[in-house]
């Protein structure tokens, strides 16, 4: 069902009629292209899988409330009526897919690749762009837009290259400007978001590759291992664009979550 819903954007890949659905969210910037290497992944072939871009970015319309809140509620409707069985989030997209949960609005299974857990994990730039707004207003971001395809090199396959600058270069700065204050701040409030995940009691996979802008803070690391229920992967040798330099690892993670959801559905009770 590709097209909008809610001011989400929905591009599908895969068997309509599987008996597995996949709900994916792009971080920011990021519209569902980003997802498209893992969909070609031939381990998921039989997995319905729904990409979304997040109201804003991808040129979308600007929702009037881009608080994490908000977002986690739309998605948890969009979960809920595409009836998915797991949710895969990344970036930012992993931050609503935890609040998704911590909200109560959506129980299954989570794949978490790269979120961050507080403002000291998110990577350096947005924190940098978001003190020199005060001053020059939303025109760093405007900066940062056309050097994006200078900054994406190395960090993800040559051939994808070029689709994803463009894909990243689609947005309004002044929005970028916007919403990266607004998930910061979501982090202030917070402070450490690791016991919100670890509260929900779901399954979740949390993924970051070797080399990731996104760091895990020593007590981060240190308490989520003993998170019930929670998996703390590295990937070597990639950054934060796993989706598309390891899309055949990020599949296998998404089957183990399609896995975990098919055993709870067939336990007693």
């Amino acid at each position: 069902m590709d097209g909008q819903i809610s001011g989400w954007s929905l591009r599908e890949f895969g068997p309509a009629d599987a008996q597995h659905t996949v709900l994916m969210l792009p971080g920011a910037l990021a519209s569902h292209v980003f997802y498209e290497d893992v969909a070609a992944e031939p381990a998921l072939s039989q997995v319905r899988l729904v990409a979304t871009t997040l109201p804003g970015y991808g040129g979308t319309p600007a929702p009037a409330d881009d608080s994490v809140e908000n977002y986690a509620r739309g998605a948890g409707k969009l979960a809920a009526m595409l009836r998915a069985d797991v949710v895969v989030g990344h970036s930012v997209g992993a931050n609503i897919t935890i609040e998704m949960a911590a909200g109560r609005g959506f129980s299954g299974p989570l794949v978490l690749i790269s979120p961050a857990f507080s403002r000291k994990d998110e990577s350096i730039a947005p924190r940098i762009l978001d003190r020199l707004a005060i001053v020059l207003g939303h025109l760093p971001f405007a900066l940062v837009l056309k050097m994006i395809g200078k900054m994406l090199k190395g960090g993800v396959p040559y051939h994808r290259h070029e689709a994803l600058t463009a894909d990243l270069q689609n947005n309004d700065p002044r929005f970028i400007r916007r919403n990266m204050h607004t998930v910061l701040r979501y982090y202030d409030r917070h402070g450490n978001l690791v016991p919100r995940l670890c509260e929900t009691g779901q399954p979740a996979w949390v993924i970051f590759g070797e080399n990731d802008d996104t760091k895990l803070q020593v007590a981060e690391r240190r308490e989520l291992p003993t998170c019930p229920k929670v998996t703390l992967v590295t990937i070597p040798n990639t950054g934060h664009m796993s989706l598309s330099t390891h899309p055949e690892r990020i599949a296998e993670l998404i089957l183990a979550a399609i896995n975990a959801a098919r055993a709870t559905e067939s336990a007693p009770g």
